[in-house]
């Protein structure tokens, strides 16, 4: 077979495919964007069609740049944007509501209530996972309350829910397979990740019935086989973890203390904490970092809802540049005189703030303040925001200290403006790897290593290549009075501020 694996990253605006050969290489890839729905403020969906046949397109693209069919392939890995949730008809696997997307705040109004409730602890305490509408649960629970005839439907057996990576699992093999990974399962907010296991009280609290959650596997197991009808020949799906997993993966931090951070449409830093699951005390989210022939390792997360597209806000919503790269050449020659802040709480602030009621703001301008100063201002929140979460790191577990060298990857990173600034205010390295498609890369890697063509964690760790170190140039005077005046801002922006 040559070790070629299928990697499909669905994400939250484009699915890509990436083709890999034996040797680790991208050999061949596909990408489609689609459409994102807002029905009302604070509400994000997406068509669960679109999402299915850009997968398909992206994956038989994929296949077609690399000279290969579907029967060259030893198996297919899927990673995906975690959260979004989707509730579908057994019989039919037609969805009966619109996917509800990882950023929809529209169950604000419900975590509050389950908190009244003196509840919040009872989830955090099994699941690592704060009330909060980020994760999957709640937006389950509005699903079966707000669809006619969703609950007794689901009480009947007739529904089943999923994590995107389910639905394409269903829809690859044909109905044939109900299956996710721990990692998925573990930002439903219904999943214990200290007995790997759907949590009982937890469902009856959320009112959600046990018969429509899918099994939960290893992330590397045998998940189902994609009919041939999909790529041109039947092929077993045999990785599958959650975004952010798959790159903590891909990034090859498969020791306690090693950290990585994707600078996506947000940004989501993974700690790993070996077999140690750390209790935060500073709003992080314990969660599982990977599971491998039954073995849990675990990691401290922190998630920023805003990283890319904040970039995406200065195209579109200020027009002050036409492409995501601009933005680093305009930030660079901003007055060094001026501090701007932007604290990008368009869709509430997330770790270690948590208020889902936050909204952006922009402190310090001036008469003289321009898009140069809007686009430093935009790039700099993304490192301060980095800087917060590793601080609370940091402080929640007792193996961290202050030698962490950062491991980044996604699309803002290839920015090297960005990448010296974020090593300035971490006041700590900041590793740029040669592969920077590491998301999928991990998700590659789980299926290979199943099939048993690609190497072991040790040999894919050993391949690991670093493009490019940025070490710390600012000066410790410089960047207190700069974190300050970050720490002012959010302060100013909080809700209850």
């Amino acid at each position: 077979m040559g070790g070629y694996i299928l990697a499909i990253d669905q994400g939250t605006t484009s699915s890509r495919a990436i083709v890999f050969d034996g040797n680790q290489k991208v050999v061949g890839s596909g990408q489609r964007e689609f459409a994102q729905l807002f029905p009302k403020s604070g509400w994000v969906e997406h068509n669960l069609e679109d999402i299915w046949e850009s997968v398909v397109w992206s994956a038989r693209v994929a296949l077609e740049h690399a000279g290969i069919g579907a029967s060259d392939l030893a198996g297919i890995g899927i990673t995906n944007q975690r959260e979004t949730t989707v509730v579908w008809e057994r019989e039919s696997g037609r969805s009966i509501h619109n996917a509800i997307v990882w950023q929809d705040r529209r169950t604000a109004s419900r975590c509050e209530e389950l908190k009244k409730r003196g509840l919040e602890e009872t989830f955090t305490a099994k699941t690592g996972l704060l009330l909060d509408p980020y994760f999957s649960g709640t937006k389950l629970a509005w699903i079966l309350d707000n669809v006619e005839g969703a609950r007794a439907r689901a009480a009947r057996g007739e529904l089943c829910f999923g994590t995107i990576d389910t639905f394409l699992i269903w829809r690859l093999t044909g109905g044939k397979a109900f299956r996710t990974d721990a990692t998925n399962a573990s930002r439903t907010l219904m999943y214990n990740i200290a007995t790997n296991a759907w949590d009982d009280e937890l469902l009856d609290i959320l009112n959600v019935p046990k018969a429509m959650l899918p099994e939960v596997l290893d992330c590397a197991a045998d998940f189902g086989i994609s009919l041939r009808e999909h790529l041109g020949a039947a092929v077993p799906i045999f990785g599958v973890a959650g975004d952010q997993q798959a790159a903590t993966i891909g990034q090859a931090c498969f020791e306690p203390g090693m950290m990585k951070s994707t600078y996506g449409t947000g940004c989501f830093a993974l700690l790993n904490t070996g077999a140690d699951m750390v209790r935060s005390k500073n709003r992080l989210l314990t969660t599982i970092a990977y599971r491998l022939n039954g073995e849990t390792t675990y990691a401290l997360e922190g998630s920023i809802f805003i990283a890319g597209a904040a970039v995406q806000w200065l195209r579109d919503g200020l027009k002050i540049i036409s492409a995501a790269p601009e933005a680093s050449d305009l930030a660079a020659k901003a007055d060094p005189m001026q501090d701007v802040y932007l604290v990008p709480a368009f869709t509430g602030l997330g770790a270690p703030h948590w208020d889902a009621e936050a909204r952006a703001a922009i402190y310090g301008m001036t008469r003289s303040t321009g898009p140069a100063e809007f686009a430093r201002a935009a790039l700099e929140a993304v490192c301060y925001q980095t800087r917060d979460l590793l601080d609370a790191m940091h402080g929640d577990w007792k193996n961290g200290d202050s030698d962490t060298v950062l491991r980044v990857d996604g699309g803002m990173v290839a920015s090297d403006w960005t990448m010296q600034r974020l090593a300035d205010i971490l006041d700590a390295p900041v590793d740029r790897p040669t592969i920077l498609e590491t998301t999928a890369l991990g998700a590659a890697w789980l299926a290979g290593h199943r099939a048993g063509v690609w190497p072991d964690k040790a040999g894919i760790a050993k391949s690991w290549a670093r493009d490019r170190r940025f070490e710390p140039q600012m000066d410790d005077k410089t960047r207190a009075a700069k974190i300050a005046g970050w720490r002012d801002a959010v302060r100013r922006t909080l809700s209850a501020g």
